[in-house]
């Protein structure tokens, strides 16, 4: 097939079967009759016809994606393409510009590879190279280095466009909230009175309630729910039942006082604040008083050495370490299953559990294993069987990562030999794939030969046990939690039966061993 307008030249068939790809970033204007995709093709068909003396007919499919990014390759459509490259049914593939085949340097290098592979061609109608050449592959390269930066540039433009915006008291986009509607063009909130009512009527109950689980409580009664909407694509979004961090998050909305908060400052909005300033600063004091948090995570201040690792039992939630404090020096700490937590007592029959009790029974069931030699027997034979596993687990791993550097090797010789064309980045590409795998390689051979010397010695898992209250009492309660979650998987608490179930890690006994040693216990 001769090269000319954009053509990478592939082998002669009688008949060039061209697949035509278009794509645009955004779904604005797609629904026209006649959009930006049809353009493309059109222009791409007209192309086609040009060259019907070659023996070029355009496919009947199409390969449109509309509203996705040249960023990179999750595309429907450009997947479909390229399956069909592999599967023969595509010769030539043809875009309007390059830029709407990929605005990447590297995926274009990763479409070209597929190509190349399956004899296949690569057309741009509008664009004048020649990729048989150096010259001409330079020429490509600069063009997607231009597509690239332009893409780039886009993405700072907005960014900077919407900083501006934010400063200017602007909304800029988002999830819609309860109380406001967007405006038809969407670039303003429209104040919907019906909702507005609900929110001052949430607020005025927190202030009433002073806390956030009765309000949740209360609003879920009542049948409330969070704001409901339909996005761009006519599906339903939104209307989920208020939880206690979805509550907090309202509560804290400088929206609902005319405000906008972008990058630590408070700027005046453009929209109608729906709550009275005073109400919301009554709020935002209560709420500090309270030491709420809205759900999010906070540090683990009390050594709770089963945070992240106890369940319950009822509902299979997480459950949550929290406490009161009536008075300065007594502190009352507790578990409670996440769902209490969110939705009030009445969702969960376990509810909550005494810290210090369940600690303590957790610490019980670990004493109670040196004291059963069966059980310590049973512990070794399962080690030694997981030791075995994981030798031939990383000797399977090992086998796979010496075969993939022999392949990569051969591949490298193949590219230095051939000098195709990209050579330059394929090279770059395998070398760097190179260093990833040895690097790989040696981590599972050090973790091999660690694994073959390591031997079980059942003296030393009693001894380890039996020493256990010793080696508990000399650790600081972040110590504790630490070890406790070595050695134990998962903690199951039931509330109606107030059984605790402990799941041990084998594996963490022979690091317990390990420890001990190392300490010249």
């Amino acid at each position: 097939m001769a090269a000319g307008n954009g053509i990478v030249a592939g082998p002669r068939r009688s008949a060039i079967r061209c697949g035509i790809y278009t794509r645009k970033s955004t779904e604005e204007g797609l629904q026209q009759e006649f959009n930006t995709l049809d353009a493309q093709r059109d222009a791409a068909e007209a192309f086609i016809r040009s060259q019907r003396g070659e023996g070029w007919v355009a496919l009947p499919g199409h390969y449109d994606d509309g509203g996705f990014t040249g960023a990179n390759m999750d595309r429907p459509a450009l997947q479909k393409l390229l399956q069909d490259v592999r599967d023969g049914l595509v010769d030539c593939v043809m875009v309007y510009k390059v830029d709407r085949l990929t605005r990447s340097l590297l995926d274009f290098t990763r479409i070209m590879e597929v190509l190349d592979k399956h004899g296949a061609s690569f057309v741009s109608v509008t664009q004048q190279f020649n990729t048989t050449s150096s010259l001409g592959r330079l020429t490509l390269n600069i063009l997607l280095s231009f597509a690239q930066f332009e893409r780039e540039m886009i993405a700072e433009r907005t960014k900077d466009k919407m900083s501006a915006a934010r400063r200017k008291g602007r909304w800029v986009g988002g999830i819609p909230m309860l109380g406001y509607d967007l405006s038809d063009k969407g670039a303003a909130l429209v104040v919907n009175e019906d909702e507005a009512a609900r929110v001052r009527a949430i607020f005025d109950l927190y202030l009433e309630h002073g806390s956030l689980i009765p309000v949740v409580q209360e609003l879920n009664r009542r049948g409330w729910c969070m704001k409901e909407w339909t996005t761009r694509k006519g599906t339903p979004a939104g209307g989920q039942v208020f939880m206690k961090n979805r509550l907090y998050n309202l509560l804290t909305n400088m929206v609902y006082v005319g405000k906008i908060e972008f990058g630590g400052q408070v700027y005046d909005g453009e929209h109608q604040s729906i709550v009275d300033p005073e109400v919301w600063q009554r709020v935002q004091d209560r709420l500090r008083f309270d030491g709420k948090t809205g759900g999010r995570q906070i540090r683990n201040k009390y050594g709770a050495v089963l945070k992240g690792i106890l369940l319950c039992g009822s509902c299979q939630a997480g459950m949550i370490h929290t406490y009161t404090q009536k008075t300065p020096s007594k502190l009352y700490r507790y578990y409670v299953c996440v769902n209490a937590h969110q939705k009030g007592y009445n969702a969960c029959q376990t509810r909550s559990v005494s810290a210090p009790v369940i600690e303590q029974a957790v610490v019980d069931q670990i004493r109670g294993i040196a004291a059963n030699p069966t059980v310590v027997d049973e512990v070794v034979r399962q080690l030694d069987e997981q030791r075995v596993a994981g030798i031939e687990a990383l000797e399977r791993e090992k086998r796979v990562m010496e075969k993939e550097l022999q392949r990569l090797g051969e591949e490298i010789a193949g590219v230095i030999r051939t000098n195709g064309k990209l050579a330059t980045d394929r090279m770059a590409e395998l070398q760097e794939r190179v260093s990833v795998v040895e690097r790989q390689l040696r981590e599972v051979r050090d973790q091999l030969a660690e694994s073959v010397s390591q031997t079980t010695d059942t003296a030393c898992v009693r001894k380890a046990l039996r020493d256990f209250d010793a080696l508990w009492s000399e650790m600081t309660s972040r110590e504790q939690e630490k070890f406790v979650k070595t050695l134990v998987e998962r903690v199951t608490y039931d509330g109606a039966t107030g059984t605790v179930t402990v799941g041990f890690r084998t594996a963490g006994i022979r690091q317990l061993c390990l420890d001990m040693r190392s300490n010249g216990k």
